[in-house]
């Protein structure tokens, strides 16, 4: 495959390279995250073709290269920083000139910062929200007025269990993951006569290099595994919340129902 490189706006540099719900093109936004690795590699051996969004031009070049071994018909890759909010219509303009039929779009990236950390820096809490939330909801609202005029495709987001119910162990994360799992709700609503899917995808804790250095991080669900559900839902376009493993739908559920008085006093 021959590979052309493309500036489509500062910060960004952009470069060439049958299922149910007819899921054949994919757009990454996080594309070296540890969940989307796998989800690509499924994706890849499907011969899905994929354009890959991710800070990293070196990483995704590596990326690029696998996926294009493991079957993918094509991987366009594009370095971009997400916090940058000015470069996202850049990234929206290289995956309509170079991907224009493209039919999902997966947004994968995230960050965790341990809560103390936030709670003593305000810089730090601010990189969690922009991350986590500002900058997801800023480029998920170009990409869904794109698929609204064209009526038709899925956007799917990666949120949290985390954002189900605020914790004094990770409280600050958890709200801006549960901020986007707000904003996906209204996009459903808002994107369902068009003919738009959208999918919030609350994982629970799993082995990724964000969770690295969290106790008891080798118990937590493998990325395969997750990786799994989440290729399911894209290619039939449902459920429209995602829990993964879904034993979480229920740990969840028992845990909003948890009264205030007694969580207040709980320890986690």
């Amino acid at each position: 495959m021959s590979a052309s490189a493309n500036s489509t706006s500062a910060g960004t540099q952009c470069i060439g390279g049958t299922t149910p719900r007819s899921m054949k093109r994919v757009v990454v936004l996080g594309a070296t995250s540890g969940i989307a690795l796998e989800v690509q590699r499924r994706l890849a051996r499907r011969g899905c073709d994929l354009a890959l969004v991710a800070r990293s031009p070196q990483r995704l070049a590596v990326v690029q290269s696998d996926l294009l071994a493991r079957g993918a018909r094509q991987v366009l890759i594009c370095a971009a920083d997400f916090t940058n909010i000015q470069s996202h219509a850049g990234i929206l303009d290289f995956v309509r000139r170079s991907f224009p039929d493209y039919d999902t779009v997966l947004l994968a990236y995230g960050t965790m910062h341990e809560q103390g950390e936030s709670e003593s820096s305000v810089d730090t809490l601010l990189d969690e929200l922009i991350v986590n939330y500002v900058s997801a909801a800023a480029i998920l609202t170009l990409f869904a007025a794109d698929l609204e005029h064209r009526h038709t495709g899925c956007i799917a987001a990666i949120t949290s269990v985390a954002g189900d119910r605020g914790r004094r162990s990770n409280y600050v994360y958890g709200s801006a993951k549960g901020a986007l799992s707000l904003l996906l709700q209204g996009l459903r609503s808002r994107l369902h006569p068009a003919g738009v899917k959208v999918i919030t995808i609350k994982p629970g804790p799993v082995q990724t290099a964000m969770t690295d250095h969290l106790p008891n991080a080798a118990r937590f669900a493998e990325p395969e595994l997750v990786a799994a559900d989440i290729v399911r839902a894209l290619e039939r376009g449902a459920p429209d919340v995602l829990y993964t493993p879904k034993i979480w739908r229920y740990v969840m559920t028992a845990v909003e129902h948890i009264p205030e008085g007694i969580f207040k006093r709980l320890n986690f």
